[in-house]
């Protein structure tokens, strides 16, 4: 009786042409045409993923959460309206165009609009990518994750228990410095949401992650080369995720990584962190260069207090190396 994973997201654009070639050629989704001023892509066997509405708009104004069946979605809507949300019962004609079995819509404490629906259909020809890609780690653990700008801590600790108390997500980590965010996760990716104070109120980015090292550092040079790099290359403290960010054509980013932990959402104890977002690198463009400087303070106080994490593979994406190394084996004696 609560949300299982970010399922769907519909975003706004002025022109599908930019997000024709942008989705295809830089992330290597797979793209489905569907109308005149709409757009949908793949990333996996699921029949869409990503929705691009051409209404003159920008930023993500869709956001498609999974329950695991009908009886868990009646009863998440009988726990919202008992809150006092508004929940509407998707008509048939929307739940075909959004490839599911059924769906319900209601807004969070911040306006945003969410689709929770169950039954999402699957594809009969396998997942294409746009480029050459091994592709992305979805699943049970959904697209990725959603982060969020919010203008105040208030505005956080209004939406919180709206998707704690009723929605059913959990308190993965926090921040108090440098800046205010909250991390939350419904299953073992580390975060599937995020609120981050910015002053603003608008989607800040969504991550997919991929399955090759290799597969994101492509991803990489081909931004470098059009100059869509938003953020550098780096690694981020909570989820160990190898990343860099980009911005898509509706304004809002997309954190395009590899290697991201798992979690056990049984056993995860909430708690603060005060290392800083990043280990090492992503460097934020639109940042002041006082802004910068403080960021890479913290990133090198990480350092040289030693800050490491092992590289989080799975099956079929790592070889171990031959060889002994003492240095290393002295190394992994004093951590352990």
């Amino acid at each position: 009786m609560r949300v299982e994973a970010l399922g769907y997201v519909q975003a706004r654009t002025k022109d599908l042409a930019d997000w024709a070639s942008f989705g295809p050629g830089l992330l290597g989704l797979q793209r489905v045409d569907k109308s005149r001023s709409t757009l949908a892509f793949r990333m996996d066997d699921r029949k869409q993923r990503i929705i691009v509405n051409a209404d003159g708009g920008e930023g993500i104004d869709v956001f498609g959460w999974e329950v695991a069946d009908p009886g868990a979605l009646d009863a998440l809507a009988a726990r919202l309206e008992a809150a006092g949300v508004a929940v509407a019962r998707g008509t048939r004609a929307l739940a075909d165009e959004r490839f599911v079995r059924e769906l319900i819509v209601c807004s969070d404490p911040l306006g945003n609009r969410l689709e929770i629906f169950h039954g999402a259909q699957v594809a009969s020809d396998p997942f294409v990518p746009g480029r050459p890609i091994s592709g992305f780690r979805t699943g049970p653990l959904g697209l990725g994750h959603v982060v969020f700008n919010v203008e105040s801590v208030d505005e956080i600790d209004r939406v919180m228990p709206f998707y704690r108390d009723v929605l059913g997500f959990r308190l993965t980590d926090y921040y108090s410095h440098p800046f205010e965010a909250r991390f939350l996760h419904v299953n073992p990716r580390h975060h599937s949401l995020a609120f981050i104070k910015t002053g603003k109120r608008a989607v800040h980015h969504i991550m997919m992650e991929v399955f090759s090292f290799d597969d994101m550092g492509q991803g990489y040079d081909i931004a470098l080369g059009s100059d869509q790099v938003a953020t550098t290359l780096g690694r981020h403290t909570s989820d160990f995720i190898t990343s860099f960010y980009t911005f898509t054509p509706s304004g809002f980013m997309v954190e395009y990584g590899w290697g991201a932990r798992s979690i056990d959402p049984a056993t995860w104890q909430a708690f603060e962190r005060k290392e800083g977002p990043s280990m090492w690198g992503h460097d934020r463009k639109w940042l002041a260069s006082e802004d910068q400087a403080a960021a890479r303070k913290l990133r090198f106080a990480n350092a040289e207090k030693g800050m490491r994490q092992p590289v989080q593979v799975m099956d079929g994406n790592y070889h171990v190396m031959e060889g002994v190394c003492p240095w290393w084996d002295s190394v992994r004696k004093r951590s352990v």
